[in-house]
């Protein structure tokens, strides 16, 4: 749809008459930053329309423990975290902070494929700062505590980083 000017801004095509030409009015970043609007005026019939620009993110593949592959799906990890967070004093800014940092690791990794493992233990990682016993929750799913035994290892070892600091 985009064709390129003389300047190598591309040049936009009017939605209304298809002319290749039009203007920029107005530029802004959208209301979470990851877009910028613009405002554009179709230089043969006058109308105006607007476009987005937006970052082409690399797709990633997380594999599973079992070997499949599915496409990335940040939601998951939100989920996973409001779960472990629930009735605890952690707000959903935090969380989203927290899923966002593991987000931004993941893509600034620039590994095309994750292992949910790593990214069990990027959540994790930020969890025990956060909320301990969120921290717990999570590790209870992720790493499948299976017995009571197994659960006060873990326990054991949190507790023995806070005597270490």
């Amino acid at each position: 749809m985009a064709s390129v000017c003389c300047a190598g801004l591309p040049k936009m095509k009017c939605r209304y008459c298809l002319c290749n030409d039009s203007r920029v009015i107005d530029s802004r970043p959208t209301e979470d930053g990851t877009a910028i609007r613009r405002r554009r005026e179709c230089t043969n019939c006058g109308r105006r329309f607007t476009t987005y620009e937006k970052i082409e993110e690399i797709p990633l593949i997380v594999v599973k423990r079992d070997g499949t592959r599915e496409p990335f799906d940040s939601n998951k990890i939100l989920i996973g975290v409001r779960k472990a967070c629930e009735k605890r004093p952690v707000s959903a800014a935090e969380m989203d902070i927290l899923v966002d940092d593991v987000i931004r690791e993941l893509f600034n990794s620039l590994d095309q494929e994750v292992t949910t493992i790593k990214i069990g233990e990027l959540v994790m990682s930020r969890l025990k700062n956060l909320d301990e016993v969120a921290y717990v929750r999570f590790a209870s799913v992720y790493r499948s505590f299976k017995d009571i035994n197994t659960f006060m290892e873990e326990l054991k070892l949190l507790l023995g980083e806070q005597n270490a600091e």
